[in-house]
């Protein structure tokens, strides 16, 4: 099942038995989601003017008994809401009303619609959400034009006016790993599109970072080029909602599937954090880093006090969740630079630079509190549980000797009661 986070998803159809399925087909797909359903325009309209609700995304069929063919869509459309138009049949008047529509899919309807099809759709857009794009032209109008279209893919679009500005916005550190996608224009001034693909290439790996190159030129050189130097597609202007929307989807989709490659060899599978050879590979970037800058580093290992209780008092299942809450409370009080990793069955591990001691002790001093003053809740079954923390605070260039001291400082917890911190400092 697909986890998003909390949205609505509003369907429009005469027909319950459609109404039905795709209800039940849904909300089995996709994870914490509402459906709302209306069985004609005039219900429609008494859910999308209630301003207690906000729809995320919309499947309306073209036509409704009570208004006339395509205007229940329009309606829908004109209150900002992504919609996926439901056809009854495929003559030309709706292929012409496609090709003008800002409808950002279709769907032909079937006794049983290609529901993984839809569930695809739905899915691409709600991401959307929490998706950035970087749009990169020269030309206020065209810039103007095109972030509106993308908007209406509800995604996030930060613009840039020359290849150069839009390369500053990229090494922002702010900006680090924040855009899924550039599209940039090809004749630009100070730096054009062929340029910026180059220097991007130099940053970020084609899986890392898509590049959607835009051109008024149909010679078929430029579209080689802008491939040969790293582009990942190539969309000639000017361009309509229904193209942009298929090559952004589509551009969207491979870089996810790059992700959930990585993540599976990068991620613990049960806690999604990243695994002890990640931990290795990563960590020892930031040592020699840490090393050229000549600043000290922290390692800490973690441990559940008295796992074993746990799965002999509730089960395996209540250690598994157990184990995740560990990764719930470290992400909510580390920074978005500190290096975590489950190194064993209860064990992690939390590398962080740039930190003084004064604000490690501080840190990881809350960190304890937090699981010590935490209640899990599982049916009818409350518990909690503390944390071990041994850390090592200081700079060598084996990591593994750090791991090492900051597990001598765990040793010392288990042995001195548990639930405490313990400072090893070189």
């Amino acid at each position: 099942m697909n986890l998003i986070n909390n949205k609505n998803i509003l369907i429009v159809d005469e027909d319950q038995t459609a109404l039905n399925y795709l209800e039940e087909n849904l909300l089995k797909n996709i994870q914490n989601i509402t459906i709302l359903k209306a069985i004609s325009y005039k219900e429609c309209i008494k859910i999308v003017l209630n301003p207690d609700i906000n729809i995320d995304i919309a499947l309306i069929n073209y036509q409704l008994s009570d208004i006339k063919d395509g205007l229940a869509v329009n309606f829908v459309l004109k209150k900002n809401i992504p919609t996926i138009a439901i056809l009854n049949n495929d003559s030309q008047e709706i292929h012409n009303w496609i090709l003008k529509s800002d409808i950002i899919d279709y769907i032909s309807k079937t006794p049983k619609c290609d529901i993984k099809f839809i569930t695809q759709t739905i899915l691409r857009v709600l991401h959307n959400y929490d998706t950035h794009i970087l749009l990169v032209d020269d030309s206020p109008t065209q810039l103007i034009l095109a972030k509106q279209m993308l908007e209406h893919l509800k995604l996030n679009v930060t613009t840039a006016l020359n290849g150069q500005e839009a390369l500053d916005i990229l090494n922002d550190p702010k900006n680090q790993d924040k855009f899924s996608l550039v599209l940039t224009d090809y004749n630009m001034p100070i730096m054009d599109g062929m340029e910026l693909t180059k220097e991007i290439r130099k940053l970020y790996k084609k899986d890392q970072l898509g590049i959607i190159a835009l051109s008024v030129s149909d010679k078929p050189t430029i579209s080689t080029q802008f491939i040969k130097l790293g582009a990942n597609d190539y969309l000639n202007k000017p361009y309509t909602q229904v193209e942009l929307n298929t090559r952004i989807n589509s551009n969207l989709e491979i870089l996810e599937l790059f992700k959930k490659t990585r993540d599976m060899a990068n991620k613990d599978f049960l806690t999604g954090a990243f695994n002890r050879r990640y931990f290795f590979d990563s960590g020892e970037a930031i040592v020699l880093k840490a090393i050229r800058e000549n600043k000290n580093v922290a390692v800490a290992m973690f441990d559940i006090d008295k796992f074993k209780n746990i799965n002999d008092t509730y089960g395996h299942d209540i250690g598994d969740i157990a184990i995740k809450e560990v990764v719930s409370i470290l992400n909510q009080n580390l920074r978005h630079s500190d290096l975590m990793a489950r190194v064993g069955g209860e064990e992690f591990c939390v590398l962080l630079d740039n930190i003084s001691k004064d604000d490690l002790i501080t840190l990881f001093e809350k960190i304890r509190v937090s699981f010590e003053n935490n209640i899990l809740e599982v049916g009818d079954k409350k518990f909690g549980f503390t944390v071990s923390i041994g850390v090592y605070y200081g700079l060598n260039n084996n990591l593994e000797y750090m791991i090492k001291k900051a597990d001598d400082g765990l040793y010392y917890c288990k042995n001195n009661g548990r639930n405490q911190v313990h400072l090893i400092e070189e």
